[in-house]
């Protein structure tokens, strides 16, 4: 596996048919949605036919999905996504998804490196940004530490139950 996509720790893939049951288990686990801004179950269907579409062709599809898995036994911890890919301003949002059981091990630190190379290195971002709730007090210190700017606030910008929170919009120019 190249090193711009792997360490010893953690592995970056292209989604594969076998990771239909993965998916559908963490897309459908509802306290995860307040996150990810999910509003309804997805069906094994659904998910089926998007791995059956799935190019990993970025320019095409406009976003990416990969799957970070342990590097020694290939066992899946979260995914990475490239959205909003913009190939003219050469940047893409970001969204990065742990599993529960994986938190607290260093491997979305280590998942970002790998990522952040990857999009500097071989896609040629100029730019990623991702939107994160400030009460979401882990997921910005991880991204403040990796080296991620405060760019601004987005007053009431996400509903959560029934209020409405602000997020921060995070940037990383290379």
């Amino acid at each position: 596996m190249s090193q711009l996509l792997s360490n010893d720790t953690v592995t970056l893939r292209a989604l594969e048919p076998t990771d239909l049951d993965t998916l559908y288990r963490w897309e459908n686990d509802t306290a995860l949605w307040s996150v990810s801004d999910t509003a309804a179950p997805y069906s094994r269907e659904a998910l089926w036919h998007y791995l059956q579409q799935y190019t990993g062709d970025i320019y095409a599809q406009r976003q990416l999905r990969l799957m970070i898995t342990l590097t020694n036994d290939g066992t899946p911890v979260g995914t990475v996504d490239f959205l909003n890919f913009d190939p003219l301003n050469n940047r893409a949002e970001l969204g990065l998804f742990i599993a529960n059981e994986w938190r607290g091990k260093g491997l979305g630190r280590q998942a970002l490196e790998r990522l952040t190379a990857y999009a500097r290195d071989h896609i040629g971002l100029r730019q990623l940004y991702v939107f994160i709730a400030l009460d979401n007090e882990v997921c910005l210190k991880l991204f403040e530490d990796f080296g991620y700017s405060r760019s601004g606030i987005l007053k009431l910008w996400v509903k959560r139950g029934n209020t409405y929170r602000d997020v921060a919009l995070l940037q990383m120019i290379f």
